[in-house]
């Protein structure tokens, strides 16, 4: 069971990076990256190419923030082909090399160095729960999440703590201070009903994909008890990253709301960054399903299919 939990972790966890929050670039040509060029042998499952691109940038580099990012990738791909003792060494080797990196300086000072030392955990809690070491796993998480409290990298370090252990029990409660549409309501009260939380943003792409697909799930299950509740929050920033005041962006919300979703209208959508941080929302969409009792059923960073969903929400709606 443990196994088969992991596997979707990891699935769920490689779908949600590909939706980091990161505002839209004008497009025009540039020149690959080397994190580019090893994300790119990676997924074409070639990991020794990904090895000599990391190692002749190595060598003409030196420990640079990008190629400690680069190596982290390695870890990364490695997990995924269940390469387990080269996983942990290039997660050794970010482990050793960041703390030298980034002295003098913080984490959010370059975002090679947080996404290399982010991957270098999320690699290490999940190599640590797939040997079957899953309290060590969850300690060393916590341990992190305290270190790291206040930074970019809280949400993400929540998120691996939440894929070992949300499921199957109460759901967080929300922040419902600040909403739009509908008066949110608690747990408490939607008691006895389905319950789908769908985190979105503004900016995101896949989330404009999965709202149709709720939204036809919602016409179809609404009267066996579905609900829906729809958490986002503000990025500093609106149409084509141009930075915006928190009221701006507020109005750009219920803008994009009303255009791309408009089933949400009338459904409620809590708007404070407490929500994103307590489930561990780094990246958007993220679904998570409550039984009719408010015990979490699914934590999914990532979009899912409108099969994938059914397959979730049959069985517990069928439960009366």
């Amino acid at each position: 069971m443990l196994v088969l939990m992991l596997t979707a972790a990891l699935a769920a966890v490689a779908q949600a990076q590909r939706a980091a929050p990161t505002p839209p670039a004008p497009a025009q040509s540039q020149p690959a990256t080397l994190v580019a060029q090893v994300r790119a042998a990676l997924a074409a499952h070639d990991i020794a190419a990904a090895e000599e691109i990391v190692a002749k940038a190595s060598a003409a580099q030196g420990n640079t923030s990008e190629t400690i990012e680069a190596v982290s990738w390695l870890a990364r791909g490695a997990q995924a082909e269940r390469l387990t003792e080269k996983a942990q060494r290039y997660v050794d080797e970010v482990q050793r090399l960041a703390p030298t990196a980034l002295r003098g300086r913080r984490i959010e000072d370059g975002s090679h160095l947080a996404a290399a030392v982010g991957a270098g955990i999320e690699v290490q809690g999940l190599l640590d729960a797939g040997r079957g070491a899953r309290s060590e796993a969850i300690a060393f998480l916590e341990r992190q999440l305290k270190a790291y409290t206040g930074t970019s990298l809280q949400k993400r370090i929540q998120k691996n703590i939440n894929l070992l252990t949300l499921e199957g029990h109460p759901a967080p409660r929300l922040d419902l201070s600040e909403s739009i549409g509908p008066r949110p309501p608690t747990f408490n009260e939607l008691k006895g009903k389905v319950i789908v939380l769908f985190f979105w943003a503004h900016w995101c792409p896949d989330c404009k994909i999965e709202g149709p697909i709720l939204a036809k799930l919602y016409a179809k299950y609404q009267s066996q008890g579905l609900a829906i509740v729809a958490p986002t929050q503000r990025y500093g920033y609106v149409a084509r990253g141009a930075a915006a005041p928190p009221d701006e962006e507020l109005r750009y919300i219920v803008q994009v709301r009303d255009e791309y979703y408009p089933f949400l209208a009338k459904l409620p959508v809590p708007t404070t960054a407490a929500n994103h941080e307590r489930y561990g929302v780094s990246s958007t969409p993220a679904v998570v399903i409550l039984d009719r009792g408010g015990i979490v059923r699914l934590y999914h960073p990532g979009r899912l299919t409108e099969e994938e969903l059914e397959q979730h929400l049959g069985p517990l709606l069928a439960n009366h």
